[in-house]
C-alpha cells in the first residue's frame, strides 16, 4: 500500500504542473502555460495561452480592425472553485490589408495571451481550467481553427512556481500597454478628432505614433498625422462617416523609437479643448504606400475567390466537378484534363464578368443591384432548386447523360465535355456569388463606386479565385499524380455527393417560401417528381422503345419545368411581409420611418440587413444574434431589434446599402440612443462585439 500510495502522489504531482499538452490547431501551436506548479487558496496566478504562429501568418488584436476576430474562450470550464479574468493583451502591429483602404491589428510569428486565475478560500485537492480557445488565423486566406485545453494545478499550503512560464508571462505582460502618465484630450475640429497626449514620454520628436482604438470610431486605414509640442503630442484621427462625437474615446498609442523598440500607453480621453503644448512640428504618418492600393485589392479580390471553394453553398458543386476531374486525370490525357481546367475557369470568368456588367450597367441607369441578385427572384430560386434536384438524381444514377454532365468518361466529345466543363463554371459562380465573406464583402465594397475597369478587375479576379484551384491541378503533372486511382469506390463516392445536392435544393425551398409563399413550393415540388419521372423514362434507352422513351421523357421534362416557372411567375408575394425569423422572433420590420420615432424617443435601434439566401447572415443569426445573452442583453438596455429583409427586391433597403457604401448583405447597424447616425458593424458579428456596443449606452 505504501508503494502504491507513493505512485499515487507522484501521479499527482505530474499532472500538468504549470502546463498542458501543446495543440496543433492548424496554423499555430497553442499551449496553456501557468506561472504556478501548485497553488494556495485564495491565490491569484497568471496562465497564458502561447500561441506560435506558422510563418507568414497572423492573428487579431481585441480590436481586430476593418476585418478578422480576436482570439476569445467561449465558455470556459473549471472545478476547485477558479474565476478567470480578462486577456492581457500586448500592443498590437498594424495589418495593412490594402493601403489607405483596409487595415488590421494583429499579431505575427508569435502570441503570448496573459489572464489571470483566482483560487476560491475553500480550494482543496485540484484545480482544473478546460475549454476551447477559437482564433481567426490568417495568411493569402483565412481560417478559423480552435485548441482544446485543459490545465490541472495541485492546491497546497505554499505555492510552487514554474520560473520558466513566469518568466514567459512576465516579459510578455510587459509587452501590454501601461496607463499614461499625463493627460488626454479628443477635439472636434472639422471633418476629424484630433487627440491630444500631454506625456514627457511622448517627446521628444522622431518616435512613430500611433492610435488603435478599442471600439471602431476612426477609419483604421486612414493617415494618423502627428504632432509634436513641447510637453506631448496630438495625433489627427478620422472618424468613419456618420460617426458621432464621443463623450470618450479609449484605445492604445503606440510609440515606436528608431531603434524598433515600441512602447504602448493605454489612453482614455475625455472630450475637450486640445491640451496646450501639446503641437507643432507636424509630420505625416501613413500606414501604407497608396500606390500599391489597386494590387492590394486586386489580391484580396484574388483571395476571396480562393474562399469562397470553402462555402458551403459552393462545395457541392465543386465535389461533382471533383469526380469528374478524378475520371478524366485516370485516362492519362493531358489535352482533357487541361481542357476541362480552361473551359471550367472560363464559365466561372464569363458568369462573373457578366456579373460585373450587369452591375455597372444598372449602376449606370441609377439603379442597385446587391450581390447575390439572382436570388432574389423566386422564378431563379425555383429553377436552380430544380437544377441541384436533377443534379443529385444524376448522381445516384437514376439517368445517363451520354458523356454526362462533366464531359468525362471514355467516350468523351470534345464538344461536349468542353460544353459540360464550362456549364459546371457557370453554376460554380452562379450558387458561388451570394456567398459574401467579410474580406469579399470588403472588396466588394471598396470598388462599389469605382470606374468600370476596376469594377471588372475585382469580380474578374474573384471568378479566378474561384477557378483557381482545378486551373492548377490540371496543368500541374506532378499533382496530378496525387489524385486517388478510380475504381469502385468513385461510384460510391458520386451517389453520396447526391445528398448535398438535395439538401441544397431543400434550402432553395425555403428561401422560394419566404419569396413567395408556399404555392410555389408546391408546385416546385411537383415539378421536381414530374422531373425525375422523366428522367426516368429517358433512361429506358434499349430496343424501338428507347427513341420514344427518349422524346417522351423530354416532353416530360419542360413539363416539369414549366411547373414551378409558371407558378412562381404568376405568385405576388407581399415584399413587405417579416421573414420566418422576425415572425418567430417577434422582432420588428425596418422602415427609416420607424428608426426615426425611436430615436426621437431616445431608444436605441439595431438593425439585422439579411436574406435568407445569404449564408453569412444564417451563421450570424445562429452564433449570435438568436443567442440568449445577446436577446437580454438588447431588452436590458431597452434596444429594439429591426430586421431589414433583403430575400425579395426592396427599393427602400437597396437605398440604405448604397448610402452606407455597402455591395448587399449582410450589414448590421446600431443607433445609439438619441443619435440619429448609426454605427456600421462587421459582417462577421460575435457575441462580444454586440455585448461592447450595448455596454457603451
Amino acid at each position: 500500500m505504501r508503494f502504491l500510495s507513493l505512485i499515487f502522489l507522484a501521479m499527482i504531482a505530474s499532472i500538468q504542473a504549470g502546463y498542458t499538452q501543446a495543440v496543433d490547431g492548424g496554423h499555430a501551436l497553442v499551449e496553456l502555460v501557468a506561472e504556478s506548479d501548485a497553488v494556495q487558496p485564495g491565490e491569484t496566478f497568471f496562465a497564458a495561452f502561447d500561441m506560435t504562429l506558422d510563418e507568414g501568418w497572423h492573428v487579431y488584436w481585441r480590436n481586430p480592425g476593418d476585418a478578422g476576430l480576436p482570439p476569445m474562450v467561449d465558455e470556459w470550464q473549471g472545478s476547485g472553485g477558479t474565476s478567470q479574468g480578462d486577456f492581457v493583451w500586448p500592443i498590437p502591429h498594424e495589418l495593412v490589408v490594402a493601403p489607405g483602404q483596409i487595415m488590421d491589428y494583429g499579431y505575427a510569428d508569435r502570441l503570448v495571451l496573459p489572464f489571470p486565475v483566482t483560487v476560491s478560500e475553500d480550494a482543496t485537492g485540484l484545480i482544473s481550467l478546460s475549454g476551447e480557445l477559437s482564433y481567426l488565423i490568417c495568411e493569402e486566406i483565412c481560417i478559423p481553427e480552435t485548441a482544446a485545453f485543459r490545465l490541472v494545478l495541485p492546491v497546497a499550503e505554499t505555492p510552487k512556481i514554474n520560473k520558466a512560464n513566469g518568466r514567459l508571462i512576465s516579459d510578455w505582460i510587459s509587452k501590454s500597454p501601461s496607463a499614461l502618465d499625463g493627460e488626454a484630450r479628443l477635439t472636434e475640429r472639422g471633418d476629424g478628432w484630433t487627440l491630444s497626449l500631454a506625456s514627457s514620454a511622448l517627446t521628444p520628436p522622431g518616435s512613430y505614433l500611433r492610435f488603435f482604438p478599442y471600439r471602431d470610431e476612426i477609419v483604421h486605414s486612414a493617415d494618423q498625422a502627428v504632432s509634436y509640442g513641447g510637453v506631448g503630442a496630438s495625433l489627427v484621427l478620422t472618424p468613419f462617416p456618420g460617426e458621432p462625437f464621443p463623450e470618450m474615446i479609449r484605445g492604445v498609442v503606440v510609440a515606436e523609437g528608431s531603434s524598433g523598440a515600441r512602447v504602448g500607453y493605454e489612453v482614455e480621453a475625455l472630450a475637450g479643448a486640445i491640451l496646450p503644448e501639446t503641437s507643432g512640428t507636424t509630420v505625416s504618418q501613413s500606414a501604407g504606400a497608396g500606390g500599391a492600393n489597386l494590387l492590394s485589392l486586386a489580391l484580396l479580390a484574388l483571395a476571396g475567390g480562393l474562399i469562397l471553394n470553402l462555402m458551403p453553398c459552393v462545395l457541392p458543386i465543386l465535389a461533382m466537378k471533383a469526380v469528374g476531374f478524378v475520371q478524366v486525370a485516370a485516362n492519362g490525357r493531358v489535352s482533357e484534363l487541361r481542357r476541362h481546367g480552361i473551359f471550367y475557369t472560363i464559365g466561372v470568368l464569363l458568369s462573373f464578368l457578366a456579373i460585373a456588367a450587369t452591375f455597372t450597367g444598372l449602376r449606370a441607369s441609377g439603379e442597385f443591384l446587391s450581390i447575390g441578385f439572382q436570388l432574389q427572384y423566386p422564378v431563379g430560386v425555383a429553377l436552380l432548386a430544380l437544377l441541384m434536384f436533377a443534379i443529385g438524381l444524376w448522381l445516384l444514377g437514376v439517368f445517363e447523360l451520354g458523356t454526362s454532365l462533366q464531359g468525362v468518361g471514355s467516350g468523351l466529345a470534345a464538344r461536349g465535355g468542353a460544353a459540360g466543363t464550362f456549364f459546371t463554371g457557370v453554376l460554380a459562380a452562379l450558387v458561388g456569388a451570394p456567398c459574401i465573406g467579410p474580406f469579399l464583402g470588403v472588396a466588394m465594397g471598396a470598388v462599389i463606386s469605382e470606374p468600370a475597369p476596376i469594377v471588372f478587375l475585382v469580380f474578374g479576379l474573384v471568378g479566378l479565385g474561384l477557378a483557381l484551384p482545378f486551373l492548377i491541378l490540371s496543368f500541374m503533372p506532378g499533382l496530378q499524380r496525387l489524385l486517388p486511382k478510380p475504381g469502385a469506390w468513385m461510384e460510391t463516392l458520386k451517389q453520396v455527393f447526391a445528398f448535398p445536392m438535395f439538401l441544397t435544393a431543400a434550402w432553395l425551398l425555403s428561401v422560394l417560401g419566404e419569396q413567395a409563399g408556399t404555392g410555389p413550393i408546391i408546385w416546385t415540388v411537383a415539378g421536381a417528381i414530374v422531373i425525375a419521372f422523366g428522367a426516368w423514362m429517358m433512361s429506358k434507352t434499349s430496343g424501338v422503345s428507347g427513341p420514344v422513351a427518349r422524346l417522351l421523357g423530354v416532353v416530360v421534362l419542360v413539363f416539369g419545368v414549366f411547373l414551378p416557372v409558371r407558378a412562381s411567375l404568376t405568385s405576388s408575394p407581399d415584399k413587405a411581409t417579416p421573414t420566418a425569423y422576425a415572425e418567430a422572433k417577434a422582432v420588428e420590420q425596418w422602415s427609416t420611418e420607424r428608426v426615426d420615432e425611436l430615436m426621437d424617443e431616445g431608444i436605441g435601434v439595431f438593425v439585422d440587413f439579411t436574406a435568407s439566401w445569404c449564408v453569412t447572415c444564417q451563421l450570424n443569426k445562429a452564433t449570435t444574434l438568436q443567442h440568449a445573452d445577446i436577446q437580454k442583453a438588447f431588452a436590458d438596455k431597452n434596444v429594439v431589434f429591426m430586421v431589414a429583409d433583403f430575400t425579395n427586391q426592396n427599393d427602400a433597403i437597396a437605398d440604405e446599402l448604397r448610402k452606407r457604401g455597402r455591395p448587399g448583405v449582410p450589414m448590421y447597424l446600431f443607433y445609439r440612443p438619441g443619435n440619429p447616425e448609426p454605427k456600421i458593424l462587421p459582417q462577421i458579428l460575435t457575441k462580444d462585439i454586440i455585448l461592447t456596443e450595448l455596454e457603451a449606452i
